[in-house]
């Protein structure tokens, strides 16, 4: 049995992505299309907050509260071409900012836990290698019963 689940979309926002070269369509909510032939690997492409400074940022969390308490599982929806990837990377702060961990996702699916002193945490699209794609969605969801039927990659 699964609990609460959240669909994060790429909204049109470009303080959190990397727009040098970059050429983005936003063609519905859910069909965002990505072009950069020159960004090298490694660098994050686009980036999510669970929580904000609105004042400074100008921008509002899109991502769900989680805690250390709770078993989630993420899927990621992107049409990738073969042979290229993209990353997602989940770093995880404690109440004063500082990181308290990190987890590099390769999988569209994956479950995973987030250290228990989470407080907040980003989640950041990383190019690993990749120069065009389709983004659709992430979801993140609670998982309730370990008896859930589904991958079990975790950190």
């Amino acid at each position: 049995m699964s609990g609460a689940r959240w669909t994060i979309y790429w909204n049109e926002y470009s303080s959190d992505t990397y727009l040098y070269g970059s050429e983005i369509s936003f063609h519905k909510k859910d069909d965002v299309e990505f072009r950069n032939l020159l960004m090298p690997p490694g660098t994050v492409i686009k980036e999510w907050y669970s929580k904000t400074n609105f004042q400074m940022q100008k921008i509002e969390p899109a991502l769900p509260m989680i805690d250390g308490e709770s078993a989630y599982r993420i899927h990621i929806n992107m049409d990738v071409p073969e042979h290229e990837s993209c990353l997602v990377r989940l770093v995880f702060y404690d109440r004063y900012e500082i990181e308290a961990g990190s987890l590099t996702i390769r999988d569209t699916v994956t479950d995973f836990r987030c250290p228990l002193k989470t407080y907040s945490y980003r989640m950041q699209l990383i190019n690993g290698g990749i120069t065009q794609f389709h983004f659709h969605s992430i979801m993140i969801q609670e998982i309730d019963d370990e008896t859930d039927e589904g991958p079990k990659k975790t950190k």
